[in-house]
């Protein structure tokens, strides 16, 4: 994986983290906010009143989660931010290819290994 940046910039998603973040959006597709029946390897357990939120936010906006397009990267992001890194990836509708619903993540190493937690998916 290639090494992430500790600065003030913002960068792209790298390719080697895409897949898992696919992963969780492919979970949320199916309706499992709180990846009890999609245990994805690198991500943390989200707390039930996470969950919730994200249904609630989910349902709110209108529209379903679909597989991650390929021009969602166009847009996604990651920066240094106070000991970790944060990420947000817009996620895709079945409407929109990029839609304004997205996931904000924390990015940390635990003990080497990069852990994600899933904070919420909202619309900035």
């Amino acid at each position: 994986m290639e090494a992430l940046k500790r600065d003030d910039q913002e960068h792209s998603v790298p390719e080697s983290l895409r897949s898992l973040f696919g992963s969780i959006a492919d979970a949320f597709m199916r309706g499992d906010y709180s990846l009890r029946d999609h245990r994805i390897e690198g991500v943390g357990p989200i707390e039930p009143a996470t969950a919730t939120a994200i249904a609630e936010n989910v349902s709110a906006y209108g529209d379903s989660i679909a597989p991650l397009d390929a021009s969602t990267w166009e847009r996604s992001c990651y920066r240094w931010m106070d000991g970790h890194w944060q990420v947000l990836v817009d996620l895709t509708t079945v409407r929109e290819p990029v839609s304004d619903l997205t996931l904000h993540a924390d990015l940390r190493e635990v003990s080497g290994p990069l852990l994600i937690e899933i904070r919420s998916v909202h619309v900035p």
